[in-house]
């Protein structure tokens, strides 16, 4: 993924999309470890595959409890938009515009919540994720990955 450097006030910075930052389990006020070569979240204990999807699934549940599928569509198709623009397009991407193209409510929750290997590949990209505030968000990851503990 390419991130363009930006003047942020009398410094430069790059933001990092909300995708990324959900499969990280990170949040505003957390921290990245810098090096000449990468960046990525400070260590601290992995994360098993169980316990991220269980954040995603928890996330499109809330998604779903508090939004209209008309909504959810909308959200989804200008993330899209702006991933398109930002050239960060992978190939969940293509399956999420045909979802938010469809008419299928059925297609759409399952993908937002599905236990089959599709749904949870889908979920490592969650473009309705903006529907919902930061601290939501926190809390919704924080008690997730609590029950999987």
């Amino acid at each position: 993924m390419k991130l363009k450097i930006r003047r942020v006030g009398n410094s430069l910075g790059v933001l990092l999309p909300k995708d990324a930052l959900l499969a990280w389990g990170l949040g505003e006020g957390d921290s990245l470890e810098l090096s000449l070569n990468t960046i990525r979240p400070v260590a601290r204990a992995p994360r098993r595959p169980n316990e991220l999807d269980a954040v995603s699934r928890a996330i499109g549940l809330a998604v779903i409890r508090q939004f209209t599928a008309r909504e959810i569509r909308a959200q989804i198709r200008a993330t899209l938009s702006a991933r398109r623009r930002q050239a960060d397009w992978d190939e969940s991407c293509d399956s999420w515009q045909l979802l938010a193209r469809g008419k299928d409510d059925g297609a759409l929750y399952a993908a937002m919540l599905g236990r089959d290997e599709t749904s949870i590949g889908l979920r490592h990209n969650l473009p309705y994720a903006d529907l919902l505030p930061a601290a939501q968000l926190r809390e919704i990851r924080a008690s997730a990955v609590g029950a999987t503990a």
